[in-house]
């Protein structure tokens, strides 16, 4: 028989998709903290240095708070009115507080002693306070400082959150900005409106920031619209698209194109037979959503020579962004019924990859994309020069990069080739504030730099520039008049003196 503390209390339930349920993507937060994961029970999670199963925030709704409790159970935590008729005991100032780390009589052993009985954080916090003999001398603001430090070491609270676009640029760039070429997420928000993503839109995007950016185009548009996604190496990398936990009706507008084929597809010289003769590896790209496993992204970024944090080579950094195949029905060959029906498989799923690439060169062809996004690891000049013919006339495009040379010369060359308005090189500044009474300040710590962004607008080539021969007509009027002698310059007549 179950002990009553590993099941599950009376689940309230909620509608649509304000509840939890298996095979979600959540991202659990602590403090400032984020780790995103798939709900699946009976998985065993770890956490800031904390392991724990997933299994009771099934049935919830996002937002709620738990508490890590012995054998990593979590249960929802009960808000509690704290007593306000109370007046705390305070001090002046703290002039005369020294640390000199006598002022704790609970040693570390004692601490550890607590948490082996099962005393809950909350508990041994209080007792840290009644055993500090500097904490009645503190000022008020020094006693919460030191209660939200003790709470912060000692209390195991998580919120589970639902995954958005800001809380998913936030975890990348707080823990693995290499992977998003450093993009913050004010600048993301900014190529978004740039960029006027919008419901029914049909977008081009080339990106290399672990299908970040795409995510956020396909949360702004919801559905509604196409996205042709174009990608370098063997397959989109689309580990951040996939924490989103899109449904599969969103999968339905998005397409994807090798980037290796776009110069032929504007020659007008591709085919379908340059796709059968690419090599296919199923295992690296997940057609049914689109997602891949954390251990095959990584393997494609390797490939793509994708810059990563050296963190990441950690087994503790992997375990920090652990993103799961939503894919049911994908098995390893070992795990088939047979070679035949795995090779079965695999061809089914390079059959639909040609169709979607087929799909997606014909949306190029009609060189009517409302907008156009690039955010990548390359240089963004020729790839700019290339994907800005398949874009419609006045219609926004949005470059990203993380210095600002690159889109110094891209800006150079855009005002050469003509057929752009409205240019604009552009750096966010983004600083954080404290919002406290009597202690509202900018932080000390700020961020750096985020990128940089190029945007502007798309208009009609001028027909001298796209006819050759009323170009050189112009050109002998030119010449004609560069011909042409100069007046005549008149002698003054002497005055007599």
């Amino acid at each position: 028989m179950e002990s009553s503390k590993d099941q599950p209390g009376p689940q309230p339930q909620y509608p649509g998709n304000h509840c939890i349920r298996d095979g979600d993507f959540v991202v659990l937060k602590r403090e400032d903290v984020f780790k995103a994961v798939q709900v699946q029970r009976r998985k065993k999670v770890t956490f800031e240095k904390q392991w724990f199963y997933l299994d009771n925030i099934i049935g919830h709704s996002y937002g709620t708070t738990f508490e890590v409790t012995n054998g990593g159970s979590l249960q929802p935590k009960k808000k509690k009115e704290e007593p306000t008729s109370e007046t705390k005991e305070a001090g002046t100032d703290n002039r005369n507080i020294i640390d000199d780390g006598k002022s704790q009589k609970l040693t570390q052993d004692d601490i550890k002693a607590l948490k082996d009985k099962g005393i809950k954080g909350e508990e041994i916090v209080q007792q840290l306070i009644e055993n500090s003999t500097t904490f009645r001398d503190k000022t008020e603001f020094a006693q919460d400082k030191y209660i939200k430090k003790k709470k912060k070491k000692y209390e195991a609270m998580i919120t589970v959150v639902k995954p958005s676009t800001r809380i998913l640029s936030v975890m990348y760039y707080a823990r693995e900005p290499g992977k998003i070429n450093h993009m913050r997420y004010d600048t993301l928000a900014q190529m978004l409106t740039l960029g006027n993503i919008r419901a029914g839109n049909k977008m081009i995007v080339m990106e290399t920031c672990a299908g970040l950016v795409l995510g956020a185009m396909m949360e702004r548009m919801g559905g509604f619209g196409s996205i042709i996604q174009l990608y370098p190496g063997g397959g989109p990398v689309r580990a951040a698209t996939a924490c989103f936990g899109f449904p599969k009706s969103f999968l339905s507008g998005l397409y994807e194109f090798p980037l290796n084929k776009v110069d032929s597809l504007l020659n007008g010289t591709f085919s379908a037979e340059m796709l059968s003769s690419e090599p296919k590896d199923s295992a690296s790209v997940e057609e049914s959503n689109g997602t891949l496993e954390e251990k095959q992204t990584s393997e494609q970024e390797n490939e793509d020579s994708i810059a990563e944090a050296p963190e990441s080579n950690h087994p503790e950094e992997q375990e920090r962004m652990e993103i799961v195949s939503q894919d049911p029905d994908y098995k390893e060959p070992k795990e088939s019924g047979s070679k035949k029906d795995y090779i079965q498989e695999k061809q089914r799923r390079q059959e639909e990859q040609k169709k979607r690439h087929l799909e997606a060169a014909a949306l190029l062809s009609e060189r009517n994309a409302d907008g156009l996004i690039v955010a990548s690891r390359f240089h963004p000049t020729p790839l700019l020069l290339s994907l800005l013919d398949f874009v419609a006339p006045s219609r926004p495009f949005v470059v990203y990069c993380q210095y600002k040379e690159p889109l110094l010369e891209c800006y150079t060359k855009l005002r050469e080739r003509g057929g752009v308005i409205n240019l604009r090189l552009s750096e966010t500044w983004l600083r954080n504030y404290q919002v406290l009474p009597d202690r509202s300040h900018p932080k000390l710590l700020m961020s750096g730099g985020g990128g940089y962004l190029l945007s502007g607008f798309t208009v009609a080539m001028d027909n001298l520039k796209a006819d050759p021969s009323l170009k050189s007509s112009t050109s002998t009027l030119e010449s004609h008049k560069t011909e042409e002698p100069a007046a005549k310059k008149r002698k003054c007549p002497e005055s007599d003196s």
